[in-house]
């Protein structure tokens, strides 16, 4: 007689194995939208600052962090920004870098949040080579996670989108769509990710799952910013705001509270998912926390500046929030 027990017990482990895979809805493009499980809607968290050695904001790629924004903020995503060509960044010490990549993709898949893993470049272009042997590497030992997303280009410069950002996009995605055949990936736009616009005449084509970056601060960039949003969103173009600041585009200075407001309306209208940037203790304006916060998480209100109290409620309240 044939004895079934192993068969049995084989697919009880694969059933247990999708099911531990599954505690967050894959993530897919239809259009103009970033689908969470098939259905429309968008997800917030914080962005980390830099990676690189030495520069402090390192110091919060920890479990302990990641497991706060979770549980205090009810953040539904964290982000990951490696640098890369700086000081300190992946070409440079990659070993360091890819173990702080790790502990918080793994903090995030532990907590049930969607990571975004982030080639923080401003040069990408000009080592295409460093980022398809890095994206290759996170797709053999993320993709089969729905948590993951790439994002492949952080913000790119005055470049051309057709000539060069476009051709170096491709080549990434095509290296992990080797592997990983539908994660999210995220592209970044000419211009600090802004002119989303230009890349929505020219977008990517013969893949899935692609969205775009856009990226504003709050006290500069305001009604022109929109209307390039506007117009890719109208030629049917995904985004994603990987970055974003409460602040100006310098990092610095002070909550600009009423654009600010008016940009998380027009996400809430457009179901477009956001990173607010950064969960730091940088002495400066869009710095989340004070000087000397722990590392490890667990904040007290005395713990957050004026901008990390404003998005921890923005991120809080983000399922919730209807736009106005």
């Amino acid at each position: 007689m044939l004895n079934l027990k192993p068969v049995l017990a084989a697919l009880l482990l694969s059933l247990f194995s999708l099911s531990a895979l599954a505690d967050v809805a894959p993530l897919t493009t239809k259009g103009n939208q970033v689908l969470i499980g098939g259905s429309t809607g968008s997800i917030a968290g914080p962005s980390l600052f830099w990676s690189n050695d030495g520069w402090g904001g390192d110091k919060f790629y920890t479990a302990g962090a990641v497991k706060t924004v979770a549980e205090d903020w009810n953040a539904e995503l964290v982000r990951a920004a490696m640098g890369i060509e700086t000081p300190g960044g992946y070409l440079e010490s990659p070993e360091s870098n890819l173990t702080k990549i790790r502990t918080v993709v793994d903090a995030a898949i532990a907590n049930d949040l969607y990571v975004v893993i982030d080639w923080h470049s401003h040069h990408a272009e000009d080592h295409p080579d460093s980022a398809v042997a890095f994206f290759t590497q996170m797709a053999e030992e993320y993709g089969e996670h729905p948590n993951v997303i790439y994002e492949i280009y952080n913000e790119p410069l005055d470049v051309s989108w057709t000539d060069t950002l476009k051709p170096y996009a491709v080549q990434v995605i095509e290296a992990i769509r080797a592997i990983d055949p539908d994660n999210l990936i995220v592209v970044g736009t000419p211009n600090w990710s802004q002119d989303v616009d230009v890349a929505a005449e020219s977008p990517i084509t013969g893949f899935q799952n692609l969205a775009y970056a856009l990226h504003f601060y709050a006290g500069t960039h305001t009604d022109s910013l929109r209307d390039k949003a506007r117009d890719a969103l109208d030629k049917g173009l995904p985004l994603f705001a990987t970055e974003w600041g409460t602040v100006n585009a310098n990092g610095d200075g002070d909550v600009a509270t009423a654009q600010t407001e008016i940009w998380m309306d027009f996400f809430k209208e457009h179901n477009i998912s956001h990173a607010n940037w950064a969960l730091n203790d940088k002495e400066e304006g869009a710095s989340a926390l004070v000087v000397g916060a722990s590392p490890e998480g667990n904040w007290s209100e005395k713990d957050y500046t004026a901008s990390g109290r404003y998005a921890r409620d923005i991120i809080r309240q983000w399922e919730a929030r209807e736009p106005q």
